[in-house]
């Protein structure tokens, strides 16, 4: 009876919120709460907490599973990665506690606990916020992703050293899973396209990241995401994140209605968690300063300080463990950030625009790590978005005697086309910098290619506000969708999955007159 009661709210507070331009996870949060509320003077069964915390755990492993799966070792290995994930730890602990102990009159150890909690951003929010946008693999976006991964890994020191819980002798294990990257890479060789990938990638997750970990007396949501690094190299990986999206997000509805359930707050709590509330964008802030310090562009340091600007559900685990009776104030407080950080998010792009001029102050005048291209060379042909799509309108056009380039905003993948001798450059298409800067006097042509739609139409009207008089050919998935690029500047639109049946209907037409 009380998952029937969790799966109505769930989804009667999903839609209520989306009228309002807020993610459904919100309304998940409501959901939790509302449970709680309403509950019991309407005779609903008491929430036990084992099974949806089962359930919201396993969520919480596929979505750090997923997010590695799209990482990069290196990019962890960044100045302003963790420079700005170290020096952000220290500096709001420092801030926090004296406020903590002078107006809530918490002693030393308590306040620098509950410091710590606060100290942290939310990995599940990030990752979902700059997954819905498509962004988890642009500059931003792995900047992001690399500090909360800092985060993540002083959160379990925290909860190792207080606790008392320190690794078996079987941790020293750890040293050797990345000899299980042969192994893993044959394994998603053989897994097929079905059912089997899935089953493979709960394995991983799950089993050899979760449980594995676990074993050796270390966190499980670091070792799937662990597994999920070691797995980011093959040519699979995104397939293989792709088949875990509807499960994921189906396990991840758990993880934000445990949140609310998790207890009633008292007056005490609701003062707490609205005072931290207030207090919430100094975290951004600190965030924007710091990136821009390391040398990166105010856009980038404001799209990851952004993604940054929530409390996390990491303080709800160090809580859980070693701060009990701040659990419920801590999940309000989380709660409240969502409420806050999720719709800022959503309008991040038009937000920097607003405010670029006032933050482009405070870019250094150095050589920044995410500079945008601003010559095209001898290039003909501009493709935006360098995926099998774009790679495979890149290699056509070499065909036919044109010359492209390709842009893309994943340094990586930019990287690796250089590699292979394509002409591909490092470039956002959604970077009002790009637009101001570009040449595209001896471009003929351009070819929108992302996945993104927003992207393309933020592509397609940035050219032709620069004044290109040339052909915009897009691809897009729905009718809908193309009307909206026509709108936008795209001359040309096609239908991909329709185009993909007449193609094999064309292709089987010359079989035919052959034979």
């Amino acid at each position: 009876m009380f998952e029937v009661i969790t799966i109505s709210f769930a989804f009667l507070f999903g839609l209520l919120v989306r009228p309002f331009g807020l993610p459904p996870l919100v309304g998940f949060l409501a959901a939790g709460f509302a449970i709680n509320i309403f509950g019991p003077p309407l005779g609903l069964p008491v929430y036990s907490g084992e099974a949806l915390e089962h359930i919201a755990h396993l969520g919480v492993l596929m979505l750090l599973f997923t997010v590695g799966l799209k990482l990069k070792l290196k990019q962890i290995a960044q100045p302003q990665v963790i420079g700005g994930a170290l020096l952000h730890f220290a500096i709001s602990v420092l801030v926090f506690m004296p406020g903590l102990k002078l107006f809530m009159g918490l002693d030393w150890n308590t306040a620098l606990l509950v410091a710590i909690a606060l100290s942290f951003s939310s990995t599940v929010l990030a990752a979902k916020l700059l997954e819905a946008k498509r962004e988890l693999g642009v500059f931003h976006g792995r900047t992001a992703i690399g500090i909360l991964i800092v985060q993540d890994i002083i959160a379990l020191v925290v909860l190792a050293v207080w606790s008392g819980q320190t690794p078996n002798v079987w941790a020293l294990l750890v040293f050797a899973v990345p000899l299980l990257r042969p192994v893993l890479h044959r394994l998603l060789d053989l897994a097929g396209h079905d059912e089997l990938l899935v089953l493979m990638g709960m394995l991983l997750s799950l089993v050899i990241g979760g449980m594995g970990f676990e074993a050796m007396g270390l966190s499980s949501e670091i070792g799937a995401l662990v597994i999920g690094v070691l797995l980011s190299t093959h040519k699979r990986a995104k397939e293989l994140g792709e088949s875990l999206w509807s499960l994921k997000e189906v396990f991840l509805v758990g993880f934000f209605l445990q949140i609310g359930l998790t207890g009633l707050p008292d007056w005490g709590a609701l003062a707490f968690a609205v005072a931290v509330g207030i207090v919430l964008p100094l975290k951004g802030v600190l965030f924007f300063a710091l990136l821009a310090a390391f040398k990166l562009r105010a856009r980038s340091a404001f799209l990851s300080a952004l993604s940054l600007t929530a409390y996390s559900e990491f303080g709800l685990i160090v809580a859980a463990g070693v701060l009990p009776e701040f659990l419920v104030p801590l999940a309000i407080a989380v709660s409240i950030s969502f409420v806050i950080s999720a719709p800022l998010n959503r309008f991040a792009h038009p937000l920097f625009e607003r405010f670029e001029e006032r933050l482009q102050r405070y870019e250094r005048d150095t050589i920044h790590p995410d500079e945008q291209p601003k010559d095209m060379g001898d290039a003909e042909v501009l493709i935006f978005g360098m995926g099998r799509t774009g790679s495979a309108a890149y290699q056509r056009a070499e065909e036919q005697g044109l010359r492209p380039v390709g842009l893309d905003a994943d340094q990586y993948k930019t990287e690796a086309h250089v590699a292979a001798g394509r002409n591909v450059l490092f470039a956002d298409a959604e970077d009002s910098n790009f637009w101001r800067s570009c040449d595209f006097r001896k471009i003929r042509a351009a070819i929108l290619a992302m996945d993104d739609l927003e992207a393309r139409l933020i592509a397609a009207r940035g050219l032709r506000q620069r004044g290109f008089t040339g052909p915009i050919v897009s691809h897009a998935l729905f009718e809908s969708d193309q009307q909206e690029l026509r709108a936008a500047g795209a001359d040309y639109t096609y239908l991909t999955m329709t185009q993909a049946g007449v193609s094999l209907a064309e292709q089987t037409a010359d079989v035919l007159g052959q034979g």
